[in-house]
C-alpha cells in the first residue's frame, strides 16, 4: 500500500474526469515554486473517499480545485480512493501516507464518512494543515471544518415547492396543496433541511399540507420508492423533495414512474446525473456549493485569516447554497413563481429573512411543526 502510495504522490498524471475511472489513485499536480515576492502558490491534496464523476461533491470540489489552480493560486494532487466498502479500508492509510509525507500545505477531505478517519490521523499530525467539507463533528486545532446553510437551502427549496403546487395550469400538478419529503434519517442534519423546508412552504402557502418520511439508509433506493409512491398515489403529492443521497433517487423513479408528480433534486444539479426521461421530472435541485467554498476559504487564507480549529458555517451570501435556476427550472416555473424564489434569495442574503435550525435545537418545536402540516 505504501510503495504504491508513495509511487503515485511522486507522479503528475493528469485527472480524467470520467465517472467510470474507478476506485485507483489518481493524481493532477505540477508543484512550483512561487518567485520571490509573488503570492504563495499553495500545495494541496485532494483526498476522494469515491471517485470523480459523480456530478455531486466530489466533483464539485475538483472544480473548485481547478479553478484556483487555473489561477495561478495552487498546485494540487486529487487522489481518487474508491468509495466501495473494501476500499473504505484504505481511507486512513491514504490519510496517514499524504500527512508522513510534509508536501502540501492543506489535504482536503469530505462528506459524512470522513470525520473519524481525519480525527485520528489529524492529531498524529499537528503541523499538518487539513480542511474536511460538510462536516461539524470535530473540532480539532489544525483542521477547518465548513458546512453548509442547509435550513436556509431547505427554506429556499421549500418556497418554491410550496408555491409550485399551487400552479394547476401545470401539467401533472394537482388541485391539493401536498408535497413531499423523503429523509435519509429522522436527525439533525437531514431535519435542518426539512425546518426550513416547511417553513419556506408555508411562506407560500400558509395552508400547505407536507408529507415526511424517512428512508433510515442513504443508499436504498428501493424504499425510498416505496415511501415516495405511497405518498404519491395516498396522500396525492405532486412534488416531492429527496434528501436522502443515492436513496433518494428512488424518490425520482416513484414520480417517473406513476407519472403523477416531479422531483427536487439535492446538494448537485440531479437534472445532469439522471437519464433523460428522469431529468425532465426534475425541476431544480438546491446546491451545496463545495467548489465555491474551497475558492471562499483560499481567498480567506491568502488575507490572513485562518479558519483552522473552527466550524464555519456557509450561507447564501457566502456561495455556500444556492438553487438551480436553468434548465427546467427555466423553461417550466411561471414568473410568479420565480418572484418568489428570488425574493427568498434576496431576504436570506440579508439577514431580513432567519431561518431556524434543527442542529442543537431540542425545544421540540420541529416536531410539532412537522406533525401540523400533515396531510
Amino acid at each position: 500500500m505504501k510503495k504504491l502510495l508513495s509511487m503515485l504522490l511522486t507522479s503528475a498524471l493528469a485527472i480524467s474526469m470520467l465517472a467510470g475511472c474507478g476506485s485507483d489513485a489518481n493524481t493532477d499536480t505540477d508543484n512550483t515554486d512561487a518567485a520571490e515576492g509573488e503570492a504563495k502558490v499553495y500545495n494541496v491534496c485532494n483526498l476522494v473517499n469515491g471517485t470523480l464523476g459523480d456530478k455531486s461533491f466530489f466533483d464539485s470540489a475538483e472544480a473548485g480545485l481547478a479553478k484556483l489552480k487555473e489561477d495561478g493560486r495552487i498546485e494540487y494532487t486529487t487522489i481518487q480512493m474508491g468509495g466501495e466498502t473494501e476500499d473504505q479500508a484504505k481511507w486512513q492509510s491514504y490519510l496517514e501516507e499524504v500527512s508522513a509525507s510534509g508536501e502540501y500545505d492543506l489535504i482536503i477531505c469530505g462528506t459524512y464518512q470522513m470525520p473519524d478517519y481525519l480525527k485520528n490521523v489529524a492529531e498524529q499530525y499537528p503541523d499538518q494543515k487539513y480542511l474536511i467539507y460538510d462536516d461539524t463533528t470535530h473540532e480539532i486545532p489544525n483542521v477547518a471544518n465548513l458546512s453548509y446553510a442547509q435550513n436556509d437551502l431547505g427554506y429556499l427549496v421549500g418556497v418554491y415547492a410550496g408555491a409550485m403546487t399551487t400552479e394547476t395550469s401545470i401539467e401533472g400538478i394537482n388541485e391539493d396543496a401536498i408535497v413531499g419529503f423523503v429523509g435519509g434519517m429522522d436527525g439533525p442534519v437531514i431535519n435542518d433541511f426539512l425546518y426550513g423546508f416547511i417553513l419556506g412552504a408555508q411562506s407560500s402557502n400558509p395552508d400547505i399540507k407536507i408529507d415526511t418520511r424517512y428512508v433510515n439508509s442513504y443508499v436504498d433506493p428501493a424504499r425510498a420508492k416505496e415511501l415516495a409512491e405511497s405518498m404519491i398515489n395516498d396522500k396525492n403529492c405532486d412534488i416531492i423533495w429527496g434528501v436522502a443521497g443515492n436513496a433518494g433517487n428512488g424518490a425520482a423513479e416513484a414520480a417517473l414512474e406513476t407519472g403523477k408528480a416531479y422531483f427536487i433534486g439535492v446538494d448537485s444539479d440531479q437534472e445532469l446525473t439522471f437519464n433523460p426521461e428522469t431529468a425532465a421530472i426534475t425541476l431544480t435541485s438546491g446546491l451545496k456549493n463545495i467548489g465555491n467554498s474551497l475558492v471562499w476559504f483560499f481567498d480567506e487564507w491568502d488575507k490572513g485569516v485562518e479558519h483552522f480549529g473552527e466550524h464555519t458555517l456557509l450561507g447564501m451570501k457566502d456561495g455556500g447554497i444556492g438553487i438551480v435556476t436553468d434548465k427546467n427550472y427555466d423553461s417550466k416555473t411561471p414568473e410568479a413563481v420565480k418572484e418568489k424564489v428570488n425574493a427568498a434569495i434576496e431576504g436570506i442574503s440579508s439577514g431580513e429573512i432567519v431561518v431556524p435550525t434543527a442542529i442543537g435545537n431540542e425545544s421540540g418545536d420541529l416536531e410539532k411543526l412537522r406533525e401540523s402540516v400533515k396531510p
